[in-house]
């Protein structure tokens, strides 16, 4: 990456130290004459055009008046964010705040979207910081906003045609004390000073509660982004080989994340990539091990849509194409929990129930097995619970534009809540031996299997939009084979 801070005076914060005594062969550009009088004059017009989903400016517009009815007569702010700084002027990469992505349709760095109540409802308005283009000095001063260091940028008139939303400069903002703040606030830029404002927490759960039931565009971004994330585990299989040879876990979660940089925005998520020992480990992001050829592979991974919509989904394949004898029977337990959880989705089924029937599956299969210290009926007491040492993260969650779809939501209307038509979440089911848990049998130690797919209640029951790929043994090995 290329930075002079010798020309780029506005940078904050600087990555190199001013120099006492400036050597001539080195001067500050921004203090030549000859250079910034030439540089502010002979540029023509660049293409500004935003890229805007297709259908998000009329689906936002639907939220918006969703999010009105719900919060009648309030002032409403939800703020897009900024990238953090990874190190001196060099920024992570920026993705904004979800609730802004969902009334708005894309990410905007340090926006502000403003809901003032008028006649009827709310007038919407968003405020945008300058982009710095040519005529101005920051337009190759200013290496975070100069079009010269970051290509062309949308500016206000841009983003009011391509969003049907009206736009104000940022300077212009000026909210009320009894305004409902959500979204994320940097502590830098120009919303610095709404940092010490609060954040509203009945806006945020009120914007969380209304995400969980999908319109029919947000099904269509979900589709498209699981169809996506199907054709990104087929090309990571193929990979298999190669990893094992050289790469390992790490040219595998490269392998699915270039797809989704590719044929989306990204990942939805740190992608996580486990072989052999790595694969019980429930977050195992750092993909720093080998592929083992002869040890089961689990991959989590999902991409991510430009609208923030993402997939999420599991599975887990023998790194040789076949199962040996335990592999499978731990497959087939994870499997067969599986098939009863989705079974419990349906439209007036409580959230819970998927929960219980995956639970008493696994249960029941570890007492087979005589890993269980306790009968099945103690362990799925809420006093007992002792399967869960092999499954201590839950088995399902909302998706949507997060991952973890609808976090802000009251227990009430999540875990407490009955399921609907519209919503969309995950199942997903595993089993998980660290290679250190001294209670099993050897043969078990350090094996790991997962399962998850995608679903979308319907009015009739429910269809599993993850369903291109297979989820028992045989059909794993079968789809792997036609890979290669």
């Amino acid at each position: 990456m290329t930075t002079d801070l010798s020309t780029t005076a506005d940078i904050e914060p600087r990555s190199m130290p001013e120099p006492s005594e400036p050597d001539p062969r080195m001067p500050r550009l921004v203090n030549s004459p000859g250079f910034r009088n030439w540089m502010l004059e002979g540029w023509g017009e660049a293409d500004r055009t935003p890229i805007v989903p297709a259908g998000a400016p009329t689906a936002t517009a639907a939220h918006r008046g969703r999010l009105s009815a719900a919060l009648p007569g309030r002032v409403l702010a939800i703020a897009a964010g900024r990238a953090p700084m990874r190190a001196n002027d060099t920024a992570f990469e920026f993705r904004a705040d979800s609730d802004f992505l969902w009334l708005v349709g894309l990410g905007i760095e340090d926006a502000v979207l403003v809901l003032e109540p008028v006649s009827g409802g709310h007038e919407a308005t968003l405020y945008l910081p300058t982009a710095f283009r040519p005529g101005d000095e920051a337009f190759f001063a200013d290496a975070l906003r100069g079009e010269l260091w970051v290509g062309p940028m949308p500016g206000l008139a841009e983003y009011a045609d391509a969003l049907g939303i009206r736009t104000r400069r940022i300077e212009e903002l000026d909210l009320p004390g009894d305004a409902l703040l959500a979204g994320t606030v940097p502590a830098t830029g120009p919303l610095a000073a709404l940092g010490g404002r609060p954040r509203s927490g009945e806006l945020a759960r009120v914007l969380s509660e209304l995400r969980m039931i999908k319109d029919e565009w947000e099904m269509a971004e979900l589709r498209a982004a699981v169809d996506t994330t199907v054709d990104g585990f087929a090309a990571t299989v193929l990979e298999i080989p190669r990893a094992v040879a050289r790469g390992g876990e790490r040219w595998l979660q490269g392998t699915f994340d270039r797809h989704a940089r590719t044929f989306g925005a990204g990942p939805g998520y740190a992608s996580i990539v486990g072989s052999g020992a790595h694969a019980p480990i429930l977050h195992w992001v750092r993909a720093e091990g080998a592929v083992d050829p002869e040890a089961l592979l689990l991959l989590d991974m999902g991409v991510e849509r430009r609208s923030g919509f993402t997939s999420d989904v599991t599975r887990t394949v023998p790194a040789s194409g076949t199962f040996s004898t335990t592999q499978r029977e731990v497959h087939d337990l994870v499997e067969a929990s599986h098939r009863a959880g989705l079974a419990a989705v349906g439209p007036g089924r409580d959230w819970s129930d998927f929960h219980a029937a995956c639970m008493e599956v696994i249960a029941q299969g570890l007492s087979d097995w005589g890993i269980l210290p306790v009968s099945v009926d103690e362990a799925l007491s809420p006093e007992g619970q002792q399967h869960r040492r092999f499954i201590v993260c839950g088995v399902g969650h909302h998706l949507g534009i997060d991952v973890h779809d609808c976090a802000s939501s009251s227990h009430e209307a999540y875990q407490g809540a009955t399921l609907r038509s519209g919503m969309v979440l995950t199942v997903e089911p595993g089993l998980y031996f660290h290679a250190f848990d001294e209670t099993l049998p050897p043969e078990l130690r350090g094996v790991g299997a997962r399962i998850e797919d995608d679903v979308l209640v319907t009015d009739r029951g429910s269809e599993v939009l993850s369903s291109g790929l297979p989820i028992d043994a045989a059909g794993i090995e079968a789809w792997m084979a036609a890979l290669r």
